[in-house]
This record gives structure tokens, C-alpha cells and sequence, in this order.
């Protein structure tokens, strides 16, 4: 096993957890045991910028601000220093500490000899003199406790789906869902083609979503400004994904109604449609299409699908 699952092994069943300095690679491997783990209050310091970046983070942003919502089992704090400057983890049986240079890291584990319980409560048999696992949990409580109550800049997986249902509608909302449960930690960065906005603008075109909902949907629950998802849907269209239709408003700026024409993208299963998207887009840039794209771009004609009727005649 490697550092993360060693960490998510010894940590599963713990119900009283202090962990401190914690890093994006070790969250997973946290989040997991915790999901893993009834009851309890486990209590989380990161640094700012870890917590920062998580604002950026669909997947792992997402997941983490669901626990450390009111009541979700993580308290999370942070702090900036020497509090942050190394990991170390700490329950009433055992301290853990991470050692050893980045990429090469190794997990040194102590046990309590007595005196402590997975519950927190002393079991009888301590001497009364403070142990190492004991000094370890002390001092990672007090670095706790001086950090700042912090949430995640994204929202709880909860609220992602109850305002999508109520701001979209069920479908769009039910498939969000299956695609992040689908998902690993690390996917959807927003360093690669497929992030979480073209994620966004593609399942709204499955549905024929207007492009403004969806905007001002994403914007509102704090996923990305609304302007943001501009590039996404220019690099879809590229791609020979979807298509933009003005549909007529009355009065006021023209809306674009999404609307999916590519066949693969409107049969593909929720749990692989990120999988579709990055065959589909790994190589269509800012100036060109991809293998889905136009032939003026290089790329063979989009899949278009069986019903083509207008969009809105299609959309229920």
C-alpha cells in the first residue's frame, strides 16, 4: 500500500480525529476513512492556500465542504505557519506523522500503551504520565484550536443538487449527481481540456437548457462566474458536440438555447460522460476543432442525432 492507504486504513472506525497540516494528496485518502467512519467529529487544519485551491476543486471541493457543512462530521480550520508547516494526525489510540521528502513520503505511527481508546476515553489502565501519543494529540489540538473556522468555496453536494432541481430541473440535477459520484478526486482539474465548466455546459445541453440558466445557476451556488463558461461552450462547439439557437424572448439581449448534437453525447451514460468528453476535446484548442470538429478544421462531420427538430419544440 502506499501513503494514502496506509492513512485511509488507520484512520477507518476512528470517530475522534485531529489532523493538522494536511495537504490536497492526503484529502482523499482522509475524506475516504471518513465516509467510512459513524458518528464522531473529526477536526481539520489546513493551510489557506490548501483550502484556497479547493475553491477551484469540483470534485474534492465539493466532496469536502458536504462534510464540513453544519453537522457533516469534519470541523475545518485554517491556519498559516508552523500549525500547517507539518502533518501530523492524531486519535486517542495512536499519532501519525508524515516524514520523508515529496514523492518518497513514509508514515510514522505510534500506539498508546494504555490510557487511551478509540473513543477518546481513558480505559483504566494508564499510569497517569503523559505518553508520546498523548503529547502528539495535545499539541495537534492546541494548533486546532488557535486556526480560523474556514469553509470551501464550493458548495456542498447537497446544495449543488437541490439548486440545480430547483433552478433546472430533475434531470440535469439527478445526472450531476452520478457523474461526480462517478468521478475520482483529482478529475476535472481546470488545467486540462474537460474541466468542471465544460462538464456544466455539456450536461445542460443534454437537456436543452438555456445558456443564461446555467450561467447564472453555476454562478449562484459559487461553481464559476457566469462568463466564465463562455470558452467552455466555444470549445464544444468546436469539438462538434452541441450548438447554440437563438430562440426568440421578446424584448432585451438574444438567448441561446444549448442544444447537443452529437449523438455520443446524448446516449452516453451519466458515469461516462466525462470519459466522451475528454476523447472528444483533448485536442480541440482555442482556435480549432478536434476529431469531432468541422472538416474545415481538419475533423470528420459532427454525429447528428436521429430527432432534429427545432430545440424547442424538442424540449418538453
Amino acid at each position: 500500500m502506499d501513503v494514502s492507504d496506509d492513512l485511509e486504513a488507520g484512520l477507518v472506525g476512528r470517530r475522534n480525529v485531529v489532523a493538522v497540516g494536511i495537504g490536497r494528496e492526503l484529502l482523499p485518502a482522509l475524506l475516504a476513512a471518513r465516509r467510512r467512519t459513524d458518528g464522531g467529529t473529526w477536526r481539520l487544519l489546513c493551510s489557506s492556500a490548501v483550502v484556497d485551491a479547493l475553491g477551484r476543486a469540483f470534485v474534492l471541493g465539493t466532496d469536502l465542504a458536504t462534510w464540513a457543512a453544519d453537522g457533516g462530521g469534519i470541523d475545518l480550520r485554517t491556519s498559516d505557519g508552523p500549525a500547517t508547516d507539518r502533518t501530523l494526525i492524531a486519535t486517542p489510540d495512536r499519532g501519525i506523522a508524515l516524514t520523508g521528502p515529496e514523492g518518497n513520503r513514509t508514515l510514522l505511527v505510534e500506539r498508546a500503551v494504555g490510557g487511551g481508546s478509540e473513543d477518546g476515553e481513558d480505559d483504566g489502565t494508564g499510569d497517569g504520565v503523559e505518553n508520546g501519543v498523548e503529547r502528539l494529540r495535545r499539541t495537534a489540538r492546541a494548533w486546532f484550536d488557535g486556526g480560523t473556522p474556514a469553509t470551501v468555496g464550493m458548495p456542498s453536494r447537497e446544495r449543488l443538487a437541490s439548486s440545480a432541481r430547483s433552478a433546472l430541473d430533475e434531470r440535469f440535477a439527478a445526472e450531476l449527481t452520478a457523474v461526480l459520484d462517478a468521478l475520482g478526486p483529482g478529475d476535472l482539474d481546470r488545467s486540462q481540456p474537460v474541466t468542471d465548466r465544460t462538464l456544466l455546459v455539456a450536461l445542460a445541453a443534454r437537456h436543452d437548457h438555456l445558456f443564461n440558466d446555467v450561467g447564472t445557476w453555476a454562478a449562484s451556488v459559487g461553481v464559476s462566474p457566469r462568463q466564465t463558461l463562455t470558452a467552455d461552450r466555444r470549445a464544444l462547439e468546436r469539438g462538434g458536440l452541441i450548438e447554440t439557437v437563438k430562440v426568440p424572448m421578446g424584448i432585451g439581449h438574444p438567448h441561446y438555447r444549448l442544444r447537443a448534437v452529437d449523438e455520443g453525447l446524448l446516449r452516453v451514460p451519466p458515469a461516462r460522460l466525462v470519459d466522451l468528453l475528454r476523447d472528444r476535446l483533448g485536442d480541440v484548442g482555442a482556435g480549432g476543432a478536434g476529431a469531432g470538429g468541422s472538416t474545415e478544421a481538419g475533423g470528420g462531420a459532427p454525429s447528428r442525432p436521429v430527432n432534429d427538430r427545432p430545440v424547442w419544440d424538442r424540449k418538453p
